[in-house]
């Protein structure tokens, strides 16, 4: 693969699509934002009910004084590509997208969440171990450095509180689109194997509570109108808290995605993924029912 990494962003409709061709070639990024090896070249442009034309217009002209050539034809956007990142802020479209590029063999981002529900998720999953196609998904919010620092420190917590906002999308579960970053953060404390999650809301939010086996347990905490992310990890010896920072996360995140496609290595992977929306899904059934409900496997 070439030194820089030409890559094709498949969607606008999300400050993403922005936000990380920013770090990769904005003339004024601050140096410590800044990550090298990785250039956009093109943008896929399709309206979704999360935007506008005015801001799709606003961020077509931004990208275009960064040199990314941005266009509404699919095969003309993912022509001159070393790797794809799939942008679309509507999951509900994720599995489509998804179809379409792991036809032309290059490593795919497909950012947060997965899917649009967890049957959509494991369609991609499927597709992608049926056919050796070299995805990661993630939140920006599982690479945020003090939440790594306090994994780190407490590698086996019995307990993990986290904390953080529920969004309101214009379409679909807020649980679901929203909700991802605060159980990305649970499942990087935790790892693999929560059985089944049971949702308490009221007017100011969500609260959920995730069994896992040996006794451990999770606790997402989401509040309407809240910014902040962070939690807590516990274990019999050891406890660390942490608060996110904001200001470095995109960063933070695109350097695995540049290490990812130049390596074809990933400090996750797509069980990861599906995981979380497996738990996301069960979270938002919780949520409409009152009632507790176990994960798929």
């Amino acid at each position: 693969m070439k030194e820089e990494i030409r890559i094709a962003i498949i969607g606008l409709d999300t400050s993403h699509s922005v936000e990380f061709p920013r770090r990769m070639q904005a003339p004024d990024c601050p140096e410590k934002n800044r990550v090298e090896g990785l250039r956009a070249v093109t943008c896929l442009r399709f309206e979704t009910p999360f935007t506008n034309k005015q801001v799709l217009d606003e961020r077509q002209k931004q990208l275009e004084a960064w040199g990314v050539k941005v266009t509404e034809d699919f095969d003309e956007a993912v022509s001159d590509c070393d790797a794809i990142m799939i942008e679309i802020n509507d999951p509900a479209y994720h599995l489509e997208y998804f179809k379409k590029c792991m036809k032309l063999n290059k490593p795919i981002f497909l950012d947060k969440p997965l899917a649009d529900n967890y049957e959509n998720g494991k369609a991609i999953y499927d597709l992608a171990k049926e056919n050796n196609v070299k995805v990661i998904s993630s939140s920006s919010l599982r690479y945020s450095q003090n939440l790594v620092d306090a994994c780190n420190k407490v590698e086996k917590p019995a307990q993990m509180y986290c904390y953080g906002p529920l969004g309101i999308p214009p379409v679909g579960s807020g649980i679901i689109w929203y909700g991802v970053h605060c159980f990305e953060m649970l499942e990087r404390g935790m790892g693999l194997g929560a059985i089944s999650i049971d949702v308490k809301k009221d007017d100011a939010g969500a609260v959920a509570i995730v069994e896992y086996p040996d006794k451990r347990r999770g606790i997402v905490e989401l509040t309407v109108g809240a910014y902040v992310y962070g939690g807590t990890l516990r274990a019999e010896n050891a406890n660390a808290s942490y608060v996110v920072d904001g200001s470095m996360i995109y960063t933070e995140q695109l350097r695995e995605i540049c290490k990812f496609f130049k390596t074809g290595e990933a400090s996750i992977s797509i069980d990861d993924a599906l995981e979380v929306i497996n738990m996301l899904d069960a979270a938002d059934k919780s949520y409409e029912t009152g009632k507790p409900v176990k994960l798929k496997r």
